[in-house]
């Protein structure tokens, strides 16, 4: 196969961000060739600051392609979208795909054209964020008509004692921890389990829970954007990684 004949897919991560080219490089295998742009670095600014900012400049940062022809672009950052509200995000979306003359997904717009297809209706999420940020997280995904089942916080590290704070931060969650905090829960057994954000790894959990629990609907951030994008690029044959294998077959039986 000629290397530079595959699909080209933009992906656009905060600068910190160490998950995502891995785990899109993972799941789309030799398939697609993706290439990545950053958001600024913004020194001192707070959370919903920083959120804000990326919002601000990403027609800026998909300029920052150039004239590289790509066939589909994921804004691989799912809590600045959640500031933008369903309608917003799929506005903004819109504008950016015109401007850019192929589609433009966000993570947050492909969980929720993986939704539609798996005919999800009910989401338990799994989230790394700090509270004020998962509530805005729930209230999105509660006004685009999804029911939120309850939501399974994953702190990077538990507070350390009587009346402590947990420090949350998505770059350092680990494996073990995802897997512990599910084990404590009690799922219903028609919810679909959304662990939101580009920054937490999830591979490694997702096959474990796979595995554990063959029939519940997986989704992450990168899973649902590695799958739009497939779906975006018109790709043809299986998909390389078994978990994206696993949501394609999925989304066909749902038909």
């Amino acid at each position: 196969m000629d290397l530079f004949s595959l699909p080209r897919l933009g992906v656009v991560v905060p600068p910190e961000n160490p998950t995502a080219e891995p785990e899109f490089n993972h799941l789309l295998g030799g398939g697609m060739n993706v290439y990545t742009s950053r958001f600024p670095v913004t020194p001192g600014a707070g959370l919903r600051a920083m959120l804000e900012t990326y919002n601000e400049v990403l027609p800026e940062v998909l300029g920052s392609f150039g004239a590289l022809r790509l066939d589909a672009t994921v804004v691989a950052c799912s809590a600045s979208h959640y500031l933008l509200e369903p309608a917003g995000d799929r506005a903004f979306c819109a504008e950016l795909s015109e401007r850019a003359g192929a589609p433009v997904g966000s993570s947050t717009q492909a969980i929720l054209a993986a939704c539609e297809a798996l005919g999800v209706t009910r989401l338990t999420l799994v989230s790394p964020y700090q509270p004020w940020l998962t509530d805005t997280s729930r209230a999105f995904w509660e006004r685009a008509g999804l029911t939120v089942d309850g939501v399974v916080l994953v702190p990077a590290a538990e507070a350390a004692g009587p009346g402590g704070d947990a420090h949350f931060d998505p770059y350092e969650v680990t494996t073990d921890a995802i897997l512990r905090r599910i084990r404590e829960r009690e799922l219903p057994a028609d919810t679909a389990l959304l662990f939101t954000g580009t920054g937490m790894g999830t591979l490694a959990a997702l096959t474990e829970l796979a595995r554990r629990d063959p029939h519940r609907t997986l989704l992450t951030s990168n899973l649902a954007s590695a799958w739009w994008a497939r779906r975006a690029v018109g790709a043809a044959g299986e998909a390389h990684h078994p978990l994206l294998r696993r949501l394609e077959g999925a989304a066909a039986a749902a038909v």
